[in-house]
């Protein structure tokens, strides 16, 4: 079975290494490795060139001002494999990675006996220091959490049929982020069957190492949200969180008539609620970390919590926006077509 890795990347250079070295070292070597370039201004492309005598099938194309999605779509158009596995720039990916992910492909039978059209990998955090740490435990589920018939999965770290990739017209090029959900949702609304899933198909993904490029990324997530139409409930809940029921209990705390303490356990109960999925998986992320570092990252989550989701609060409007601005265009209508 012919298998080609694909990925588009960015101003990568000092990351690009990190990929490049694991593919070379997978179990299972790809047919050939085709990666796009979106015009980078640094040494992404010279660094990747310099891999061209050790890995078989490399290809570098260049597409100047290309996007995430007209990136990987210009990546599988050029792949010649029947299957495709794409991973991104900024992971590491374990020397098995590519092996379990081709798997089921071989295997040949997918969720409920069904023949398989894609599978799901799966990522974990790699991460250095206690803040890191901690921006692991708060943004990336652990795999006890995952269900997979209803798992997205990450174009961190999922393959697929070219075939099916053609039916969905590919990821889409409007979006610039969340188009990764979007083109999982057309494959599980064509397919009507979840992905298969690998759970030991795993990258290695280093989240960001401060609170202002952890700000940017996750406003773009949610303008990408609003873009495509996405987690409509999800960001309601969150509006009416901070906007109304915070605002109320803090209102009660302070200046109550009686009972004011029941304001303060009722802010101090959310505030548990809310991070008690982060620090779970905080303890079972630093089983090895000392306890001064594993206590500076909890201390942190709580941070790290209110940012993302001030980002996505900031961030979804703008997409919202951008929609109803663009509404005339057929393609936006992704759900009904």
């Amino acid at each position: 079975m012919r298998v080609s890795v694909v990925a588009t990347v960015y101003n990568e250079g000092e990351s690009i290494r990190s990929l490049m070295d694991s593919l070379l070292n997978q179990t299972r070597q790809p047919d050939e490795v085709v990666i796009c370039d979106g015009g980078s201004s640094d040494e992404t492309v010279a660094n990747l060139r310099e891999y061209s005598g050790s890995i078989a099938g490399l290809r570098i194309l260049i597409e100047e001002g290309a996007n995430i999605s007209q990136g990987r779509n210009r990546a599988i158009a050029e792949a010649s494999g029947p299957i495709v596995a794409a991973t991104d720039a900024g992971v590491r990916l374990d020397p098995r990675w590519l092996e379990r992910l081709v798997a089921p492909f071989e295997q040949g039978s997918g969720p409920e006996g069904s023949r398989v059209q894609a599978v799901a990998g799966f990522f974990l955090p790699d991460v250095s220091g206690p803040f890191q740490l901690a921006m692991g435990a708060t943004v990336l589920p652990h795999i006890s959490e995952i269900v997979p018939a209803s798992f997205l999965p990450s174009s961190r770290s999922v393959a697929f049929h070219k075939e099916i990739w053609k039916q969905v017209g590919g990821y889409p090029e409007w979006l610039d982020y969340s188009e990764d959900l979007v083109f999982d949702l057309c494959i599980k609304e064509k397919e009507q069957a979840a992905f298969a899933w690998a759970p030991e198909a795993v990258v290695y993904f280093r989240p960001r190492a401060s609170l202002r490029s952890f700000w940017q990324q996750y406003f773009r997530y949610a303008r990408g949200d609003g873009k495509a139409d996405l987690w409509r409930r999800r960001h309601a809940i969150r509006y009416a969180t901070y906007l109304l029921l915070i605002p109320a209990l803090l209102g009660h705390a302070l200046w109550g008539q009686e009972a004011r303490w029941l304001g303060w356990l009722g802010l101090f109960a959310g505030g548990i609620v809310n991070c008690a999925r982060p620090w779970r998986r905080l303890w079972l992320l630093g089983e090895e970390t000392h306890f001064v570092d594993m206590l500076q990252s909890a201390m942190m989550v709580p941070v790290i919590r209110f940012v993302g989701d001030a980002a996505k609060m900031v961030g979804y409007p703008f997409g919202l926006l951008w929609r109803r601005r663009n509404r005339h265009r057929a393609e936006i209508q992704w759900r009904e077509s």
